[in-house]
């Protein structure tokens, strides 16, 4: 896998939550992304949904906060902001594939960027093939 991936914020946070079934496999995913310099498009909401998430799991601020830091430095790494056009964009994917609205961010990076998108949510598995390329990290 050479090709850009936009990874949801779901794979990080069980990559970081070993007590989690799945944590070993989306942690290997991840070091093999980072390893192999695959190109990563993230939209910027995956950082305070990673530490979000991490934080109140771990009940660890520092760690989140560290964790973010070690985040920013994925190699390859591109952040995109959520302008309205990409609002719009999003909300429109939201609205067709009865998807949350952060899902559907991440949905509308991907299909914008021509990305693979990562995820292990069931909803985004489900509802998004016919749209785009979505798997589970492996």
């Amino acid at each position: 896998m050479k090709s850009a991936v936009t990874i949801d914020a779901s794979v990080f946070v069980n990559a970081f939550s070993p007590d989690e079934d799945g944590s070993d496999e989306s942690a290997y995913f991840l070091s093999k992304v980072r390893d192999e310099g695959i190109p990563v498009i993230q939209p910027t909401l995956f950082f305070p949904e990673v530490v979000a998430s991490i934080a109140r799991k771990q009940d660890e601020t520092e760690i989140a906060l560290e964790l973010s830091q070690e985040l920013k430095k994925f190699p390859k790494l591109s952040l995109i902001d959520l302008d309205e056009d990409l609002a719009d964009f999003a909300s429109e994917i939201a609205a067709k594939h009865r998807l949350r609205g952060s899902d559907s961010i991440y949905a509308a990076v991907a299909l914008r960027f021509g990305t693979e998108l990562i995820t292990l949510d069931k909803e985004q598995l489900l509802r998004l093939p016919k749209v785009l390329s979505v798997k589970k990290p492996k």
